[in-house]
């Protein structure tokens, strides 16, 4: 099994910047890739911009720790958990980590490269609407 994290941190509030990446319909606005997410209870199905299809489950979405938790149950996975982590560093400023376990190893370095150009996406966000 790969384990790959990625890390950012945000000139913004960790709530502010939750409300993006702890929402799971919203991870189309900031995660490279995706063009749409539909939930439907515990249940998520992204899609990629090829067109397929993806099936996850969302284990966590606690707002009171700010992590959010899903595993693809579908496509090439035989193992996947995706844990991203929202921290408050008391300054008005946010670590957000993004990490992932799968196997296939390969998958672990796909979605790696995809979660670290997304938080940088996040960043600039934020970041550009202060300026």
């Amino acid at each position: 099994m790969a384990s790959i994290r990625r890390s950012q941190r945000i000139a913004a509030p960790a709530e502010q910047v939750w409300e993006l990446v702890g929402d799971p319909v919203r991870l189309p606005e900031w995660f490279p890739g995706v063009t749409e997410a539909v939930v439907d209870g515990d249940q998520r199905t992204i899609t990629l911009g090829s067109g397929i299809p993806l099936p996850e489950t969302i284990l966590t979405n606690d707002p009171v720790t700010r992590r959010f938790q899903y595993t693809v149950t579908g496509g090439l996975f035989r193992h996947h958990l995706g844990t991203i982590d929202v921290f408050d560093l008391g300054d008005d400023t946010c670590l957000v980590s993004y990490s992932t376990d799968a196997v296939p190893d390969v998958m672990a370095l796909v979605i790696g490269g995809a979660a670290g150009a997304g938080l940088r996406a996040v960043k600039q966000r934020f970041e550009h609407e202060e300026s």
